[in-house]
């Protein structure tokens, strides 16, 4: 079978060329991942907007509203980065279902992921640092609710500490999350995650993996999870804007390779999300993240 992916075309919310935040990078991964012959109509999965009582388990139903509403106060917009008018209020919606999505069918396949997702920084009052909803956090939350999990680890390898994650599952004991990120990097107050190795700018290859490859046994020993989330963000890389690590395209090939081997011949399902990745190339960004889609189609 072919690796399930999920996908909307709203996760691109239409931001003007040269923002920030390179919304284009949503579109142009799909068209990286049809020439990789992975989007493909049977592989791909299309959510639904995420209800409020999804999103009420990971964030405080007033600041659900005030997304939902349009109406999210200025000081919040501007820790978010940009307004949160309909096509944000909306992408966000569609990319905590889409994460939903492919928890679930990772639980029945043993691998899916998100083409969107992974924002760490939304922390249980508030979104911040690009992300408005902490989808791993409704997903995950959401699986607890329902019984569909029973313990939850939460693989972060974006060069930006989780503290939104870290935030929303403090004294959560099914859940256990990890982030390794650039020490120095955003956010500059950062919140404990269950375990956080922070590295030093321009760590490369050869170091960074090898810190990877001593933490992931002790974390499937801490957690015995029955499901994980992998945000395989591509910031690391040597050429991201607001990374200041050295990952090559070779090193986060082989990063990936490693993450999703080491879960998935143990028979736990992993559920890969998308991350930060910052550029003013887009296509190049969305070269890096078609990599994570790559190497877990070799898992179906």
């Amino acid at each position: 079978m072919k690796l399930p992916i999920v996908h909307h075309p709203d996760y691109d919310a239409k931001f003007p060329a040269g923002h920030r935040f390179p919304m284009g990078k949503y579109r142009l991964l799909m068209d990286a991942l049809r020439l990789r012959g992975l989007a493909e109509d049977g592989a791909l999965h299309v959510p639904a907007p995420a209800p409020h009582s999804w999103l009420g388990l990971a964030h405080e139903c007033l600041y659900v509203d005030q997304v939902l509403a349009c109406a999210v106060p200025s000081p919040i917009e501007r820790e978010i980065g940009f307004p949160v008018g309909d096509r944000v209020s909306l992408r966000a919606q569609l990319a905590s279902a889409g994460t939903v999505l492919a928890a679930r069918l990772a639980l029945e396949h043993g691998i899916a992921c998100n083409t969107a997702g992974g924002s760490h920084h939304a922390r249980r009052s508030q979104g911040a640092g690009f992300c408005t909803f902490n989808d791993v956090g409704v997903a995950a939350s959401l699986l607890l609710a329902e019984g569909a999990a029973e313990n939850i680890l939460v693989v972060d390898l974006d060069v930006h500490q989780g503290d939104g994650t870290a935030d929303i599952f403090a004294g959560e004991p099914r859940v256990l999350t990890f982030s390794m990120h650039g020490e120095r990097n955003y956010p500059a107050r950062k919140i404990a995650s269950d375990l956080d190795i922070g590295l030093s700018d321009g760590t490369g290859d050869e170091a960074y993996l090898a810190t990877l490859r001593d933490a992931l046994p002790a974390l499937e020993r801490r957690s015995r999870p029955d499901l994980v989330f992998y945000n395989a963000g591509v910031d690391p890389h040597h050429a991201d804007r607001l990374g200041r690590m050295a990952l090559t395209d070779t090193g986060l090939r082989a990063r990936d390779h490693m993450v999703i081997a080491h879960f998935r011949e143990r028979g736990i399902p992993v559920c890969g999300v998308l991350g930060g990745g910052y550029s003013n190339d887009a296509a190049a960004v969305a070269e890096r993240h078609a990599t994570m889609f790559e190497v877990a189609a070799d898992f179906v």
